[in-house]
């Protein structure tokens, strides 16, 4: 049963197949989401601001959830978010594992390895909600956007995006990892500084986006509307749900009834 809902949330469907660059970006965004996760430890000073580790990479993500939905439509991204998901819960539990097993009596890096690895439960089951649902968030936002705005203005979506993406994910990371420890002002007040560098950076990055968006769109010859898309998470594309023609010949060509 479980190996059968990991193949129905992770299959690719054969509209993805055609392209050259899906792939390789689906295993980028997932090593950016793991190493963010395992760099979240170390507190950063640049000048007189302090962040997290995770504060420099996880961004990144949301854009390649841009990325992701604007390109391949809302069915390449969310194949990629359910990777990343299964992918970092993975992680955390390979982690917690090997930092239970007792060490070799001549390995001196226990402590070392712990402060790594050794992830709190509370915080990977936080972490990993939040995600799932920002992503999503983010996903269906972009979505729907380029729909309403008949694809123009694409520095409206992907900072409308993380807008809801990160205000999502933010918040339900801090209420999940701090409530009950740390009072609703303090949450409140970490909700704010993270969620406002989060959306700075994504404004910042929107030129990178731009060359990005157009380069794929460009190369793989298609620019997905998702006109006719089940956003359901959990759902799969039914047959005749994808148009029948995702790539033009010679030029980039606007697809809509995607899945």
């Amino acid at each position: 049963m479980s190996q059968a809902f990991f193949h129905r949330l992770t299959h690719k469907h054969q509209s993805l197949r055609n392209f050259r660059y899906y792939d390789i970006l689906v295993h980028i965004f997932v090593v950016v989401l793991l190493i963010s996760n395992l760099v979240g430890s170390k507190i950063c000073a640049i000048g007189p601001f302090r962040i997290s580790g995770a504060q420099l990479l996880f961004p990144i993500t949301y854009i390649f959830g841009d990325v992701f939905t604007e390109v391949y439509g809302y069915s390449g991204s969310r194949r990629a978010i359910w990777i990343g998901f299964f992918a970092s819960g993975l992680m955390a539990l390979m982690g917690f594992v090997t930092v239970h097993i007792p060490p070799a009596p001549d390995w001196p890096n226990q402590h070392a390895f712990e402060v790594v690895f050794n992830f709190v439960p509370r915080m990977v089951a936080a972490s990993l909600i939040a995600f799932w649902c920002g992503e999503f968030a983010n996903s269906y936002t972009m979505a729907k956007m380029k729909l309403l705005t008949e694809g123009r203005w694409l520095w409206t979506r992907t900072v409308g995006s993380t807008v809801v993406g990160q205000a999502v994910d933010t918040t339900i990371l801090m209420f999940l990892a701090f409530g009950g420890t740390q009072s609703i002002k303090t949450i409140l007040i970490l909700i704010g500084s993270g969620y406002l560098g989060k959306v700075l950076y994504e404004v910042l990055a929107t030129p990178l986006t731009y060359a990005i968006v157009n380069f794929l769109k460009r190369s793989e010859g298609v620019d997905v509307y998702d006109t006719h898309t089940r956003f359901n998470p959990f759902s799969k594309e039914k047959p005749g749900e994808t148009d029948d023609a995702l790539v033009a010949a010679a030029t980039v060509a606007t697809v809509v009834g995607q899945r």
